[in-house]
């Protein structure tokens, strides 16, 4: 490591769990984050400003006034640009170290997965349930653990999904992809600003002790905040052995 490295990230290698060698493993890795958002900016500065070397961040919206109340990431003079290439420019800005790779437009499954098999850990920072399911599919497909985070109101949630591991869950163990559809945008239903940086905080937490393999990850558990009571709350989860997406199933043709 150089000099102004070693000064960048004196504070990581302080910490026994990390080192120097943990850092230098950051600098190798490469993360996806699909939404370059309210959970997305947070979880895309923070994996910035702790060193991984590669960011590829998918985004098929671009910037809107609406979006600065919380999605940090951007910025009133950015409106209008696409957020892949807006957050690119404020990642850069933070660190220049980090290779960032922006992908304009939405993301199915066909086109995930050259990202994710190239990745080493998923970010779901996505706002609708059609992509979180593509990103689940295509996450089980390559075995890659998958970091899920969801804000509405007061109220957010974060899981970890260990797919390297066969009795992990998935996504769709806890929300079955044939259930009912309970997409609720923040146009719609509003979102309280700093819960948008606990939990994509948290995500990028999750993200990095992974990379490390650091600690316990969040899976097998979904963890829920109540902004409001500012109270936390852990489910246990468990594999669903007749799951759609995760139980043992012929693989799709796209992935062979």
């Amino acid at each position: 490591m150089t000099d102004s490295q070693l000064l960048r990230y004196s504070r990581h290698i302080l910490l026994p769990q990390i080192g120097i060698e943990g850092q230098e493993t950051l600098a190798r890795s490469h993360v996806l984050i699909v939404g370059a958002g309210g959970l997305g900016s947070p979880a895309a500065l923070y994996l910035a400003a702790s060193g991984v070397g590669r960011l590829t961040i998918c985004d098929g919206d671009t910037v809107d006034l609406t979006n600065l109340q919380r999605q940090i990431g951007h910025a009133t003079s950015r409106i209008g640009q696409p957020k892949p290439d807006s957050i690119r420019f404020a990642l850069a800005d933070l660190n220049p170290e980090v290779g960032v790779i922006a992908v304009d437009g939405r993301m199915d499954e066909n086109r995930l997965l050259p990202y994710v098999t190239d990745a080493d850990v998923v970010v779901d920072a996505s706002d609708n349930f059609s992509t979180r399911h593509a990103i689940n599919r295509v996450c089980i497909a390559r075995r890659k653990p998958l970091v899920s985070g969801a804000v509405v109101r007061f109220d957010g949630q974060v899981a970890v999904f260990d797919l390297r591991r066969a009795d992990s869950p998935c996504y769709h163990c806890l929300f079955p992809a044939e259930g009912e559809d309970h997409d609720t945008r923040c146009a719609v239903m509003g979102v309280f600003a700093p819960l948008a940086g606990i939990i994509g905080c948290t995500q990028a937490a999750e993200t990095l002790k992974i990379l490390l393999d650091m600690g316990q990850s969040l899976n097998h558990r979904l963890l829920l905040l109540d902004g409001l009571a500012m109270t936390w709350r852990t489910i246990r989860l468990n594999k669903d052995t007749s799951c759609g997406a995760c139980s043992a199933t012929p693989q799709p043709a796209a992935y062979a």
